[in-house]
């Protein structure tokens, strides 16, 4: 036989497997209401799990129980503000190798419902929204602002061509991706966005993917969430009657599977309210209903992990509620990755419609109680401004926000002096709205007290002309859900003396992060710090593990509110006079066995007389106490 004759049979042989039903596919069915994956009838039972609240080296673990929990899918959200950090500035390297994490997940035999945005909300900083957006002048967020559309088109010609070859019909596993996320909810409404976005996805992803919408069941959220040509589905949790909700799918999508796509197995925590909690009965019970309906449907989160460094979003309902460092959200694995009761009455469920993988479920991580570690107070944080802010500060006769100075996360000190003597007690404020989102408020480097975001926006003051007066002020994490996600940070307006107006300021971006990464304050010299413990300061210590590096906890025992670094890597924030978080997960993997582990905490507040750490093997999450107590346990 020729060549040619061999090349023409073997086209023909190629065309033949695209034609047969054999080919893979992953397709919408609107006469049998189901999915149809590879052209049969298809249900899935899905879980979300976050890869930026997760350290990559438990990422394999905690994708095992969930495969193990007879989950066939899982949902991922991709955090745009993770991956680009400045415009043009991208990173997918170490935890942030979203390919790495699809990889294991197809490994492992897990398919993928996929959430890139570009806005997530999943209360995260400013719901994946990078903040350097709002660098740019009269830029409208998730609408079709051409500012706003512009940078969206030059991420998602980034990460989109990453994603292709990893959907399902290319061989890979990624099954659907949703296009923005609870858009309803957006006080915008503009469907012109939608197709916007809805084009970009089609050109760089292709036609046959299946696009969807997620949003909440009012009549309002589908009407501006939704649009033709994607697939409308909804979210809701264990307290809604399952056939109103999907009643209100089938209003939008009239045929076609019922979808789930974010049933909720607990929910999120806020600093100084009670730890939520959902029982695992009522969840396994809403499980049993939908999947008897024979729905889809995704339980959001199976894992919600941690919000590291300053990666915690807020809302905002009637105030200002920033989220808790612990994203444990009273999921079916742990904070920590270990599976519960509600892990176990799921997989119980599950195992009434699908058979469960064989074997056992892999066990909890190993942890370890380190006990109390001894600190040393190292600086008061205005003695070490020029380590902190090495390019020195920028001058503004009046104060500008975390935006102007480009300073995305962290802390910018606002300095100036008392222009007059001011003999007797006088109030230092602000206007409304203007201090976002803490400020910690110096004279003479003496801390007088905190102003805050929707709390205390005054203090009375005394002192000489020429005194100095400094105000630390920190961003606690930008709203991600909701109308106001263009949440600028820090003095957004002037600071008054008894209503006159101060000026001449010198303004200190802070680079704390960049610099305790480089190993400082363990290997600068000594600094002969006042004895004092109120007030922003840094406290120094280390610690040597018997010969393991296990998960832990730390407590902070009569501490107030500050942020933990363990060998220069971000924990998160500690605020245990506000609760009900008491304790920061420690996974092992930032540990050293063998070599002392070096401990830097940023206390803002007031540090107990005697500093310690209580390093534990078990998560403390539902207690609140006083701030003004400084109690210990």
């Amino acid at each position: 036989m020729g060549l040619p004759a061999l090349g023409l049979l073997l086209a023909a042989g190629l065309l033949h497997t695209q034609a047969s039903p054999s080919a893979r596919s992953f397709q919408l069915d609107y006469e049998h209401n189901c999915f149809r994956k590879d052209g049969a009838p298809f249900r899935y039972i899905s879980g979300s799990i976050h890869y930026a609240r997760i350290p990559r080296p438990a990422w394999r673990d905690r994708l095992l129980k969930m495969y193990m929990s007879g989950l066939s899918a899982v949902q991922v959200y991709i955090p745009w503000n993770y991956h680009e950090t400045l415009p043009g500035v991208y990173d997918f390297t170490g935890n942030r190798d979203v390919e790495a994490f699809l990889d294991l997940t197809a490994e492992l035999g897990l398919l993928v419902i996929l959430r890139p945005g570009p806005y997530i909300c999943a209360e995260w900083e400013m719901g994946g929204l990078p903040a350097w957006l709002l660098w740019k002048p009269d830029i409208i967020l998730r609408t079709s602002n051409p500012a706003y559309l512009a940078a969206v088109d030059s991420w998602l010609h980034v990460l989109l061509p990453k994603i292709k070859p990893r959907l399902y019909h290319q061989g890979g596993n990624i099954i659907s991706v949703q296009v923005e996320n609870e858009y309803g909810s957006y006080y915008a409404c503009d469907h012109g966005y939608l197709r916007h976005l809805l084009g970009s996805f089609r050109a760089l992803l292709g036609s046959e993917v299946l696009l969807f919408t997620t949003d909440s069941t009012g009549a309002q959220e589908l009407r501006c969430g939704t649009l033709q040509g994607l697939y409308a589905t909804v979210d809701f949790g264990p307290g809604s009657n399952v056939t109103e909700a999907f009643g209100a799918q089938r209003r939008v999508e009239p045929r076609g599977p019922l979808v789930n796509s974010e049933y909720y197995t607990g929910w999120l925590d806020y600093w100084g309210e009670a730890h939520a909690s959902t029982s695992a009965a009522w969840v396994a019970r809403g499980l049993e209903d939908m999947l008897q309906l024979g729905a889809s449907t995704n339980m959001y989160m199976f894992h919600g992990g941690t919000n590291f460094a300053y990666w915690s979003g807020a809302d905002y309902k009637g105030q200002y509620k920033p989220v808790t460092t612990s994203y444990d959200y009273d999921a079916p694995l742990s904070e920590a990755g270990d599976p519960t009761e509600k892990l176990f009455a799921i997989r119980t469920v599950i195992s009434k419609f699908q058979p469960l993988p064989a074997g056992p479920m892999p066990p909890a991580t190993p942890k370890y109680a380190y006990g109390w570690v001894a600190l040393q107070k190292y600086a008061d944080l205005l003695d070490v401004l020029d380590v902190l802010c090495p390019s020195g500060p920028i001058q503004s006769q009046f104060p500008l926000t975390f935006e102007a100075l480009k300073q995305v996360h962290g802390f910018v000190v606002y300095h100036t002096q008392l222009p007059w003597d001011v003999p007797d007690p006088a109030m230092l404020g602000a206007p409304p709205h203007s201090i976002c989102d803490r400020g910690y408020v110096m004279l003479q480097k003496e801390y007088q007290g905190t102003l805050e975001r929707d709390g205390q926006t005054t203090l009375h003051v005394t002192g000489r002309a020429g005194d100095s007066l400094d105000i630390l002020m920190e961003n606690m994490g930008r709203i991600s859900f909701g109308a106001n996600t263009s949440d600028f940070k820090g003095l957004l307006g002037n600071l008054s003396l008894n209503s006159r107006p101060l000026s001449n300021w010198l303004i200190y971006p802070l680079a704390i992060d960049t610099t305790v990464q480089q190993g400082w304050p363990h290997t600068a010299l000594p600094k002969s710090s006042s004895g004092g413990r109120v007030g922003p300061a840094f406290y120094t210590g280390t610690f040597e593990t018997p010969g393991i590096a296990w998960d832990t906890f730390v407590k902070f025992p009569g501490w107030s509110k500050g942020l933990l670094w363990i060998n220069g890597f971000n924990l998160g924030r500690y605020w245990s006079c506000r609760g009900p978080q008491q304790t920061l997960f420690v996974p092992g993997s930032v540990l050293h066995a063998g070599r002392p582990n070096n401990i830097t905490v940023l206390e803002l507040e007031g540090a107990p007389p005697t500093p310690l750490l209580l390093f534990l093997d078990h998560p403390l999450y539902n207690r609140t106490l006083g701030c003004s107590t400084m109690a210990t346990e």
